[in-house]
């Protein structure tokens, strides 16, 4: 499948997915982690995971080849305090976890990242027993890591170092 197949393709996704949580009032389960998955892909220059890489879902060739697992949340309401991401694999090879935040129609509106060491600390000292099992907060994974693309802005050029020519 070419790149321009596949990006219709995630296009029709987002309409669906969105559609969907709309008719249903519930997320189609899957979709919002393929969506985030290739959007990371896509905008911050990585290439994607071997297939059975474990842990891992992309790399990066301008740093080295940097494990990056990939994690995202859709956030519909911004007032509702708690809103978690999906369980950090520790014990799985990766070098850093990129957090992809949507908006209702499932497009991109801020990319995150935080480093393996970073956050096992966190999790480390953690007395939230959620915490040590690797399943943080959307709030705490933003304070953890930092900011390194946008809407707006795109990548942030003091964070990220892959643009590209």
């Amino acid at each position: 499948m070419n790149v321009y197949a596949t990006d219709k393709l995630i296009e029709q996704a987002r309409q669906l997915a969105a559609e969907y949580r709309r008719t249903m009032g519930k997320p189609l389960p899957g979709i919002g982690n393929e969506i985030a998955l290739h959007d990371a892909i896509r905008l911050l220059a990585l290439e994607p995971a071997v297939e059975g890489a474990g842990g891992c879902d992309a790399t990066d060739p301008s740093r080295d080849g940097k494990r990056v697992q990939v994690k995202s949340r859709t956030i519909i309401d911004e007032s509702k305090a708690g809103q978690r991401i999906g369980q950090v694999k520790v014990d799985q090879p990766w070098d850093s976890v990129v957090l992809v935040l949507m908006d209702a129609a499932y497009e991109p509106y801020e990319i995150y990242e935080a480093e393996r060491d970073e956050l096992l600390a966190f999790m480390n000292e953690s007395s939230s027993s959620r915490a040590r099992r690797g399943a943080l907060s959307v709030a705490r994974f933003k304070i953890i890591g930092r900011l390194v693309w946008t809407r707006e802005e795109g990548i942030e050029p003091d964070v990220w170092s892959n643009q590209s020519g």
